[in-house]
């Protein structure tokens, strides 16, 4: 048992990578459509460019979207509705203008005219009631059959029948003039206006849900293609009829070969497709980015991205396909660049899109315009920092999406008639998403303890909190390091290395020389020196210290890995030399160990570079009166003993770079010093 848990101990790193890529593979597996991948690429208005297909297996024909709402729309207008009808109001009515000639029987006033009047009032209530009486004209047609409801009884009559309660006048009026009461018109026409009573409303929830029945029994097939029947020939384009049974043959090949027999087929070939484009990531960071592939943190980073994007993109197709182009995927090759370097970044990107190739519709148009999207931003995107940048890569990525589109168009159609402007705002949109990536490097920086150029901007401001502290406990050091930044910088430039990132990790290697500032040269103030009353061991052991006390200063501020990795290995394993010598001549015996900086020794181009610039401007001090010859042979001394040491092993730094940085440190040098050509005597 303990064997094992010490292998898993060892391997823990190993295993976890093992479990990232089951888990992405997992994942991406779920996220992709369920449904086999049909061979076919069609699109509407576009030749079929494969040989004449027939039917494998007899399907029916789907209807559009268009036909199927065109019968909506169909049903809705033809759609009987369904009104109800309030019998007892009509006796109400009778009743209230019934009662107003009763009132005047009994004070004994009524007369012949009145009667007459009265009569006519009546047949007017009889023609209003016959159906009935609304007070809302709507919108039907007047031949218009409708259903009025009676209690359980219906009945179907035409809507000019029902009477709206605006044409009361007219009602009168025609009465009138048939009974010749002219004269009453207007009073007649007050009273059944008071009395009066709608007795039919319109039903709308048992019209709705009537017209909701029928909508539902709508039939979504309008044929059947037997088995053996020809679809389609070569080079017949592909559109009306011909697109709708296409579209119909490829839903129900993808919803049958995802069927419970197929299943397990069909996930182990989307399992060994995702699981080789994994592996090729893998297999390039083991090969080309060592240092990224044993650190779990920025792998876990890189696939998170790589799950997030396409999660988006399944998002945006299954709401609406025609919006894929506005998912920002241009953002991971950029963070990526920001964080790692250009090659990673363009690599990541080129699999994720192919991951993609299994979603999105139009897949070879799709890989085409992101991949050169993807090189665009690799090319174009440098010094995030500057603000401007960002804006001006945004703009190239978005143009070059829309000629890329264009171009695509123009091919496939042959000329600009039925282009979709529209599309042309997706890309836009695209680019303005695109700029998201500003605040996402901020929140990726805190999520996983990332360092971007814009943080090494931050940092390398003179006036922050910690160097401003450097600068009052030990001036000379700050001094220094301002040289050291301003050598490695120019070096880091000069081969194509991080010089952002080196300048920073500069300014604060030697931060630990805070502890005891003055038992280093460079902030000795007076001819006294603090070394002079130790033992040398001991004045060793103080100068080693600089760089633990430097770790955990920094670690206190909340430094990055990246700048602290400068303050471990700005020395190696290198020799305090000085003091090894006055052990030697004092006792004889002086082990290296004692007077030997722990390491690490540097790791990356840019701590290598430190290192140099370090040791050559801390040494060049002891020089006096120096002289351009003298400067040279003093930079290829120190770097020469430095390479022979073996600090640089680890580096993946070449000769032939070493050689280009000696040549930068020996012409910064010589500015410092303002040294010229020595002539002839």
């Amino acid at each position: 048992m303990k064997s094992i848990l010490t292998s898993f101990a060892k391997n823990q790193s190993f295993i976890f990578k093992i479990f990232l890529f089951i888990l992405s593979t997992v994942l991406i597996i779920y996220l992709l459509p369920k449904g086999g991948q049909f061979k076919y690429n069609f699109q509407k208005g576009k030749p079929w460019q494969y040989e004449n297909l027939y039917a494998p297996f007899s399907f029916t024909i789907k209807k559009n979207n268009e036909e199927i709402e065109e019968e909506k729309k169909h049903l809705r207008e033809e759609a009987m509705p369904y009104f109800e009808i309030d019998t007892s109001k009509v006796e109400e009515v009778k009743n209230l203008f019934n009662n107003f000639y009763k009132e005047k029987d009994t004070i004994d006033i009524v007369t012949k005219i009145d009667l007459k009047t009265k009569d006519v009032g009546l047949r007017v209530l009889d023609e209003i009631y016959t159906y009935g009486l609304i007070n809302e004209n709507y919108s039907f047609d007047s031949d218009k059959l409708i259903y009025l409801k009676n209690g359980n009884e219906i009945q179907e009559l035409n809507y000019k029948q029902l009477v709206y309660i605006g044409d009361l006048e007219r009602i009168i009026k025609n009465k009138a003039e048939e009974y010749l009461i002219l004269d009453s018109e207007l009073f007649l026409t007050e009273l059944i206006t008071s009395v009066v009573l709608s007795n039919v409303t319109l039903n709308s929830d048992l019209t709705e849900s009537t017209i909701k029945t029928k909508i539902e029994s709508i039939n979504p097939n309008r044929g059947v293609i037997d088995k053996g029947s020809r679809i389609i020939a070569k080079g017949e384009v592909v559109e009306g009829n011909k697109f709708q049974i296409l579209s119909s043959y490829k839903a129900v090949f993808e919803s049958q070969i995802w069927s419970k027999s197929n299943f397990y087929w069909l996930l182990l070939g989307y399992s060994l497709l995702i699981s080789l484009v994994f592996l090729m990531l893998f297999l390039f960071l083991k090969n080309y980015r060592l240092e990224i592939y044993n650190n779990t943190t920025k792998v876990t980073f890189i696939l998170f991205n790589i799950i997030v994007m396409i999660f988006l993109t399944t998002l945006v197709v299954k709401y609406d396909a025609k919006l894929v182009y506005i998912t920002p995927l241009c953002i991971l090759p950029l963070v990526l660049k920001t964080f790692f370097d250009a090659r990673l970044g363009l690599f990541v990107h080129v699999l994720t899109i192919l991951l993609l190739g299994f979603i999105v519709p139009n897949s070879f148009e799709f890989l085409f315009l992101q991949t050169i999207a993807g090189m665009v931003t690799i090319l174009t995107v440098s010094e995030l920092y500057k603000r401007a940048n960002l804006f001006i890569s945004v703009g190239q990525i978005t143009f070059i999406y829309i000629l890329g589109y264009f171009a695509f168009f123009i091919i496939q159609e042959g000329n600009i008639e039925l282009i979709q402007w529209d599309n042309f705002g997706y890309f836009v949109l695209c680019g303005l998403l695109t700029l998201f990536s500003f605040p996402l490097i901020y929140i990726y920086e805190k999520m996983f303890g990332l360092v971007s150029d814009v943080s090494l901007l931050e940092l390398s401001d003179t006036n922050s909190k910690l160097l401003k502290e450097l600068s009052n406990k030990a001036p000379g050091t700050f001094h220094h390091s301002l040289n050291v930044a301003n050598l490695a910088e120019a070096a880091a430039n000069e081969i194509g290395a991080n010089a952002m990132l080196t300048r920073v990790g500069a300014l604060y290697h030697d931060i630990g020389k805070m502890v005891n500032p003055t038992y280093f040269t460079e902030n000795q103030m007076s001819s006294i020196n603090s070394h002079d009353e130790l033992d040398p061991k001991e004045s060793a052991e103080i100068i080693i210290d600089h760089v633990i006390n430097g770790i955990e200063i920094a670690k206190k501020n909340n430094l990055p890995d990246r700048i602290i990795d400068f303050i471990r290995t700005h020395h190696g394993t290198s020799l305090v030399y000085y003091f090894y010598s006055k052990e030697n001549e004092k006792s004889g015996i002086a082990l290296k160990e004692d007077f030997s900086y722990p390491g690490p020794t540097p790791f990356s181009k840019e701590t290598a570079i430190l290192m140099m610039a370090d040791s050559v401007e801390a040494a060049s001090k002891s020089l006096k009166e120096p002289t351009s010859s003298m400067l040279d042979d003093f930079v290829e001394k120190i770097i020469d003993g430095q390479l022979n040491q073996g600090q640089f092993l680890n580096a993946n730094i070449t000769l032939k770079e070493i050689q280009r940085i000696k040549k930068v440190l020996k012409k910064k040098l010589n500015n410092m010093y303002h040294l010229r050509i020595e002539y002839p005597e």
